[in-house]
């Protein structure tokens, strides 16, 4: 079983060899890395070009945003299954894509979902959130429960089938291939409670005004997906709090 993980990259020279090294010291032998660069204009190229040899596929040109980036990725992989690791982050550990191949190996899923944590920027063993999963019931969805995108493994089979990231929204097509995906009986979705990423906080949808156009973006997503409008958008945003409290009341370094 051969996994694929795309990494898209904008002028991150600072991170962006963090998230390569990251995937390539992965003790599972059987697995791909592609990356996708939006025409970075700091050294984040120069970066990269000293990994070129170890990448399954590298392009560095002008997209039309992170899903558009994300989409080439995918129609350039070969794996069986398909992972995110977006160039601010790091696998949890060099076990990691290990852990998720026996799952799929032992479940014969179509999704591997897990845990996540987001981190300090400069620190990442400060864990300032949590973003815990759990065993999926289809009613979770309509008050606002999504599993962190970047735990989600998929078959690539899934997006054969099912369709790319729709470059329609900006912001919340991972939201919108999640729900896809979750909402489908036809897809067999299961929980590795493990701890699969760890997310350097910022990124696209961080800013106030992101943060505005992001929650638009979900609204129009959750009316597509026929759930409780306002109130799942309501209990989605809600249930970020606890993942900020939970860090402070118990160590997860």
């Amino acid at each position: 079983m051969k996994i694929s993980v795309i990494t898209t990259c904008y002028n991150r020279e600072k991170t962006i060899a963090s998230a390569i090294e990251s995937t390539l010291s992965q003790d599972y032998a059987n697995k791909e890395l592609v990356v996708i660069d939006g025409a970075s204009k700091d050294g984040s190229v120069k970066i990269i070009n000293q990994y070129k040899n170890e990448l399954a596929y590298f392009v560095s040109e002008k997209d039309s945003g992170m899903y558009n980036a994300l989409n080439k990725g995918i129609q350039n992989c070969t794996g069986d299954i398909i992972g995110l690791l977006h160039s601010d982050d790091i696998f949890y550990n060099e076990k990691t894509l290990s852990k998720i191949a026996e799952a799929f190996e032992k479940t014969n899923a179509d999704i591997i979902y897990a845990n996540g944590q987001y981190v300090d920027e400069k620190d990442i063993e400060n864990v300032k959130r949590i973003y815990k999963a759990k065993p999926f019931k289809k009613k979770y969805l309509k008050y606002g429960w999504i599993p962190l995108h970047t735990t989600i493994f998929a078959k690539k089979e899934v997006f054969e089938n099912y369709g790319l990231y729709r470059e329609d929204f900006q912001i919340a097509s991972d939201y919108e291939i999640s729900l896809r995906w979750f909402s489908n009986d036809l897809l067999k979705k299961e929980f590795l409670n493990d701890w699969i990423v760890k997310m350097r906080l910022g990124g696209k949808s961080t800013t106030m005004k992101q943060q505005k156009k992001k929650t638009d973006e979900d609204i129009r997503i959750i009316k597509e997906y026929g759930l409780l409008g306002y109130f799942t958008a309501f209990s989605k945003i809600a249930r970020k709090l606890p993942q900020y409290i939970l860090p402070k009341i118990k160590n997860y370094k």
